[in-house]
C-alpha cells in the first residue's frame, strides 16, 4: 500500500466513525499536531504512530515486504 493510500484510509475511517481529530488523538495517544500533519500529508509518522492510530480506529495493519532482487 502506498503511503498516500494509507493516509487516506485512516482519514476515511476516522470520518466514517465520525471521530474528530481531537478525539482520535486522545484515544490513540498520538499528539493532535502529529495527527493533523499526518492527515495533511506533511508529516512523516513512525510505524508506531500509524499502529496506534489504526488500533484506535479498529483497523489491522498488514505489511508485505517484497524483494525486487533474487537471492542466489
Amino acid at each position: 500500500m502506498h503511503f498516500e493510500k494509507l493516509i487516506q484510509s485512516l482519514k476515511e475511517r476516522r470520518e466514517m466513525l465520525q471521530v474528530t481529530q481531537e478525539t482520535l488523538a486522545e484515544l490513540s495517544g498520538v499528539g493532535l499536531r502529529t495527527l493533523k500533519q499526518f492527515e495533511s500529508g506533511k508529516g512523516n509518522p513512525t510505524l508506531s504512530t500509524v499502529s496506534k492510530l489504526a488500533d484506535a480506529l479498529g483497523l489491522e495493519l498488514n505489511f508485505r515486504v517484497k524483494s525486487t532482487k533474487t537471492i542466489e
